[in-house]
């Protein structure tokens, strides 16, 4: 009698150890196994002379080596045939011909696909390959093997295409004729069906009329149902080999036989062939023959005929918008109802089976119904499209709240994936559906969340700009629930372990700017961007988050929160404790230079990465010298001259002071390439066009936002009074700055040039007039007054002090080209001075005349 087995199982400190010691002894009894699988004679066997040449290898392990050993000379074929191919013709390919007779079905396979391969590979002529393989090819066609004849068979398809007529006829088409009998095997007749339909690409309409059409039809008609199903689905391809006239009056008669099959797989092969060939059909075929089958199908599928189901769901957007024209009012009704109760079958008790039965429903049914409402999910904007988007409030909006909210994640997910096509034929109708994307991006399942993601900008920028009111002040009105949901979904992305979803989340959110307002972005995005790069692990998701926040950044209309997030980033990821935060300033800096113009990096960003010249850390030093060639070709002559002295100071001090040997070749080639570049002057030059341009448009944009933020200051302070033409003003900026596009890399050069030459003249007028009204001082950092100090802890301190200060005063100008030259004015060729302190007051005492600049450097 058995011992009672217990219903628990004991995991206690004994047991365990016990389960390990079985597992111990399992492993000592089969290591002699293993230790004995060859034997040295066995190895003896396998040996084979080195001094024999690839060919006379091959030769020698296909006549007398093991099954493995033939098996790999069959799958380095292809290499023997680009070495050499006429020895390989004449000696290796007749001994793999004998070698196949026999082989196992391992060798069989890999046979096949190396045929295919030397056929991609064009190593021989066409002619050469026919005479050659495909004799080898039609012998293995009727291997016992069912895996091994459909890889040759596939081998033999991809061979058609690439044979001559001719060949193809005398070779394949003539034999085809006696191998699709019925007296021929069921293998056989398989194989003459697929056969069939490439074959009839091949050739004119009567020769496939007067040879292919005779065996077509006595393959529709054959006793076994694989044939007819085989031969069913091959119809598509015959007619659209034989043109529509032969279509309809050979090909349709025969789909409508086999649509009232007794086999079901029949019936559904004729179906979706019906389906696919619906546009060579003319409007009589279509309501007097397709129509009424298609009508049995669909009254069959819920009764007798549920292996249907599914298929006709996938199809059924095709299907009504390819019969659209014939419907009646009545027919139309009737199969919009018939898609909406498919979209919540397996939901309902409406299904046409009684109580008895959904009780009986098994794990299969429940999955055949999952696979409809996706079907549905993914036919869900032909629908949109078959009742026309004015009416989808009315008659669709109830289904597609219902397929946003399936309880499987299948479903959501074809539901997300399709949501932008959705939001696209909407238009201005988008807002009906703004609560499902908001569902969709709280989503539990983060699949759901990535095939949101994908075109989620698109969706948001159709959201905020698909209805007639597209001004910033209604962006947030819109979609009230839209920064939450955003917000959350970023949450849950960096909480799980799907690092890739989260990139992908954070390089979307680059988009927000055009979206939601700057201060939004301020208090919800940008401060969150910038913890994941700092305390984030995975590298690919910190990059994401540094470009975006530079995005962010750029498009901030307000200077002090601009200069408080510089500061930070300076403070922060520039002077970090840890090196990795440093490698990642260095990141930023980089994304900085590509969305930024020059005059900006120049002025806020220089100096602080010249300073990691003196870090203690050898990668952050290579990681620097690897971005030099980069930072100076951010360099204007002779505006930035200091700087450049700057730069050549610390590539000699790398050159004589580096100890790394690693970092030390890094540094000389980095000099070779920094003599190489050309920098780039003031005045412009042809050869600099393309950046030229590129470079001024990125500062107009700046001062854009520049001008943009003191029209808003002033229509703050004049909002008593009439403010109309500063409303028209402020309007055309933020148009303007709305247009982003323009900083993309394949500038077109004709329409930039010109618009650069227009408006230089107003955009000077425009820069003085900023800077007359809010920039009174001009400031350098004065950490940077000395760069031959090294890091220490006292400077370090002092610096951000400075830095601290920075970001308060709202002082610097967001990109002002009079500071940098007044600077390097009265700099000359001399070096800093060593006093941070000096320097400051100095700069103080000739820019800053006035009391107010006065009260800004006392409160400094």
């Amino acid at each position: 009698m058995r011992p009672e087995i217990s219903s628990k199982m004991d995991f206690s400190h004994s047991s365990l150890f016990g389960y390990i010691e079985d597992l111990q002894e399992l492993t000592i009894i089969e290591r002699p196994v293993r230790r004995s699988l060859k034997t040295p004679e066995e190895i003896e066997r396998l040996t084979v002379d080195e001094e024999l040449s690839d060919i006379e290898r091959a030769v020698y392990l296909l006549s007398s080596g093991q099954d493995i050993q033939g098996t790999s000379v069959v799958a380095n074929l292809p290499v023997l045939m680009r070495q050499n191919p006429a020895e390989t013709l004449r000696r290796v390919l007749p001994k793999i011909r004998e070698v196949l007779h026999v082989a196992g079905v391992e060798m069989q396979l890999t046979a096949a696909v190396s045929f295919l391969t030397v056929l991609q590979e064009e190593s021989v002529s066409i002619h050469t390959y026919s005479h050659s393989f495909l004799h080898i090819i039609l012998q293995n066609l009727e291997h016992r093997d069912a895996g091994v004849s459909n890889a040759w068979l596939e081998t033999l398809l991809a061979v058609i295409e690439a044979l001559p007529k001719e060949t193809v006829r005398h070779e394949i088409l003539n034999p085809l004729i006696a191998k699709a009998q019925l007296s021929q095997t069921l293998q056989s007749r398989l194989v003459s069906c697929k056969i069939m339909g490439k074959v009839a690409n091949k050739f004119e309409a009567h020769i496939i009329k007067r040879e292919v059409l005779p065996l077509v039809k006595s393959l529709c008609q054959d006793v076994e149902y694989e044939v007819r199903t085989c031969m069913c689905r091959q119809l598509e391809h015959v007619a659209r080999g034989i043109g529509t006239e032969l279509t309809k009056t050979v090909v349709l008669p025969e789909l409508v036989e086999l649509a009232r099959d007794e086999g079901s797989s029949v019936r559904l092969a004729a179906f979706e062939t019906l389906v696919n060939l619906l546009d060579m059909f003319d409007a009589d075929d279509r309501s007097q023959t397709v129509l009424p089958l298609v009508k049995s199908f669909c009254e069959k599928s819920f009764k007798a005929d549920e292996s249907i189901l599914v298929s006709l769901s996938f199809h059924l957007g095709k299907l009504c918008n390819g019969l659209y024209g014939i419907f009646t009012p009545e027919q139309h009704l009737r199969f919009l109802e018939f898609y909406k109760k498919l979209s919540t079958l397996g939901l309902q008790q409406e299904n046409g089976h009684n109580d008895n039965q959904l009780h009986l429903q098994t794990l299969e049914q429940e999955k055949k119904y999952i696979s409809v409402r996706k079907n549905c999910a993914y036919n869900f904007p032909a629908m949109i499209v078959f009742v026309d988007p004015k009416n989808f409030h009315l008659e669709l909006y109830s289904i597609f709240f219902c397929l946003c909210h399936d309880p499987e994640v299948s479903v959501r997910y074809t539901m997300a994936i399709s949501f932008f096509e959705v939001a696209k034929l909407l238009n201005s109708d988008v807002y009906t559906i703004h609560k499902e994307l908001v569902t969709l991006l709280q989503d539990e399942s983060l699949e759901v969340l990535d095939a949101l993601v994908g075109h989620l900008p698109e969706i948001l920028e159709l959201m905020t700009n698909g209805g007639e009111n597209n001004g910033s002040e209604s962006k947030l009105l819109s979609i009230p629930d839209l920064i939450p949901a955003l917000t959350t979904a970023e949450q849950r992305a960096a909480t799980s372990l799907k690092w890739r979803t989260h990139e992908k989340l954070l390089q979307k959110y680059a988009c927000l700017p055009h979206i939601i307002s700057s201060d939004q972005i301020y208090y919800r995005f940008l401060h969150r961007m910038l913890t994941i790069i700092l305390t984030n692990n995975v590298l690919p998701v910190q990059k994401a988050a540094a470009r975006t926040l530079c995005v962010y950044l750029r498009y901030n209309r307000k200077q002090e929160q601009r200069h408080e997030v510089i500061q930070k980033l300076i403070e922060q990821l520039g002077q970090g404790k840890s090196y990795w935060n440093r490698l990642r300033f260095l990141d930023t800096c980089e994304f900085i230079m590509e969305l930024f113009s020059k005059s900006f990096f120049c002025k806020y960003f220089f100096l602080p990465v010249l300073e990691l010249t003196h870090d203690p850390v050898a990668n952050v030093r290579m990681k620097l010298c690897c971005l030099l060639p980069k930072v100076k070709s951010t360099l204007k002559i002779p505006t930035d001259k200091h700087l450049l002295q700057q730069l050549e100071l610390c590539i000699r001090k790398l050159l004589c002071q580096e100890k790394d040997k690693d970092v030390l070749t890094i540094v000389k080639r980095t000099v070779l390439e920094l003599d190489r570049m050309e920098i780039s002057v003031d005045a412009f030059q042809k050869r600099f066009y393309e950046n030229y341009l590129l470079d001024q448009e990125k500062e107009r944009q700046e001062h854009l936002f520049l001008e943009m933020e003191q029209l808003e200051k002033e229509k703050q302070k004049n909002e008593g009074r009439s403010t109309n033409i500063n409303d028209k003003v402020f309007e055309k900026k933020r148009r303007d700055s709305k247009t982003s596009s323009v900083l993309a890399k394949s500038i077109n050069l004709s329409i930039s040039g010109s618009s650069s030459g227009t408006s230089a003249g107003k955009e000077e007028k425009k820069s003085k007039l900023v800077r007359s009204q809010s920039f009174s001082t001009q400031v350098l950092h004065p950490k940077y007054s000395n760069i031959d100090k090294c890091p220490n802890k006292s400077s370090a301190t002092g610096y951000t002090s400075s830095v601290s200060g920075m970001g308060k005063s709202c002082m610097l100008s967001f990109c002002d080209d009079s500071f940098r030259t007044h600077s390097a004015g009265n700099s000359g060729n001399a070096p800093f001075p060593s006093s941070s302190r000096n320097l400051f007051n100095s700069a103080d005492q000739k820019n800053n005349g006035n009391k107010e600049s006065q009260s800004r450097k006392m409160s400094m």
